[in-house]
């Protein structure tokens, strides 16, 4: 399954207006880096967000949440938010917002 072309035109238009940010294809779907770090992307109809270890854990507990593990080897710190819990935009906002706060600290990435 390719990955949703509207739920990555929503992240789009939720990170237009951000400084820093780019989009790359990545993982069968698509990836949002800010300062060349991964923030959020999207693998099928699902939205991938990078939280950090301990907002990543918290977020376990939410509903239409698990570990983003799409190869047998989950990534700490980093969740897989399901089409139910992103389709209303203010929530896929927030969930983006999250994100963006954890990778918006993070030293940025040279494109060597």
């Amino acid at each position: 399954m390719a990955y949703s072309e509207s739920l990555a035109q929503r992240v789009r238009d939720c990170l237009s207006r951000r400084k820093g940010v780019e989009e790359k294809k990545m993982f069968g779907g698509v990836g949002f880096l800010l300062k060349g770090n991964m923030c959020v992307g999207i693998w099928k109809n699902s939205l991938i967000a990078r939280l950090g270890p301990e907002y990543g854990t918290a977020a376990l507990r939410e509903p239409f949440v698990k570990e983003f593990d799409i190869t047998g080897r989950p990534m700490k710190g980093w969740v897989l938010v399901a089409a139910e819990g992103i389709e209303e935009d203010p929530v896929l906002r927030e969930w983006i917002d999250r994100a963006m706060k954890f990778v918006g600290k993070l030293p940025a990435k040279s494109n060597e």
